[in-house]
């Protein structure tokens, strides 16, 4: 990791842990700046206000893991539904772990907040245009009827989500779900998209 990534991630690092004990509104740029070490011009500069270092704390968790949710998708070869399976699962393990959940509550509880929701929302925007990108490659190969991409990325999400992630993020569930828990949830997911988009549901087939 070269030392600008570094810096980066020890602010990250710093302000993550800062905003989980005191929340976003009890947690200042300057306490972030004296703990993290360093002036105010460096963490600005990584990050250009509060919200956006809110954002990517709250992501951060994501971003490391996104070479694993979309690599088996991106260089999948053979059935679409094996490499959706296998990338559901990983997805699920990384949305229901408890990392994961504290940050996501604490970023719905601050969403009005200065703008930290529409921020959030373009952040998923980016995720969600890579998942399209692929799901477009499979629409042209004819693995999906054609549709919208991006509309069918969201879809996709919605349906990982559905179950075991809301009942962990409410506290319905309050331990990380087993395996076989994980892998029925996905199969359930991956099933009902993939007969929403099955190629003979096409309209000119």
């Amino acid at each position: 990791m070269r030392k600008t990534d570094q810096k980066r991630q020890h602010i990250l690092d710093t302000a993550y842990r800062l905003f989980q004990s005191q929340g976003f509104a009890n947690t200042s740029m300057s306490e972030i700046t004296a703990e993290a070490g360093g002036s105010k011009a460096t963490v600005y500069n990584y990050f250009p206000s509060k919200e956006e270092l809110f954002v990517e704390c709250m992501t951060n968790i994501s971003d490391q893991y996104i070479d694993g949710i979309f690599g088996g998708l991106q260089d999948f070869e053979g059935e679409l539904q094996v490499a959706l399976l296998d990338t559901v699962k990983y997805a699920l393990r990384v949305l229901c772990s408890l990392e994961m959940l504290a940050s996501k509550r604490l970023l719905i509880a601050e969403a009005e907040r200065s703008g930290i929701g529409r921020l959030f929302c373009r952040k998923m925007d980016g995720y969600m245009g890579e998942l399209a990108a692929i799901l477009r490659r499979a629409m042209d190969e004819g693995q999906l009827r054609q549709g919208d991409p991006l509309l069918a990325a969201r879809q996709l999400r919605a349906l990982l989500e559905a179950d075991i992630v809301e009942r962990c993020l409410m506290g319905v569930q309050t331990a990380p779900p087993s395996a076989v828990v994980i892998a029925r949830a996905a199969e359930d997911a991956v099933a009902t998209f993939l007969a929403a988009y099955a190629p003979c549901c096409d309209a000119d087939t």
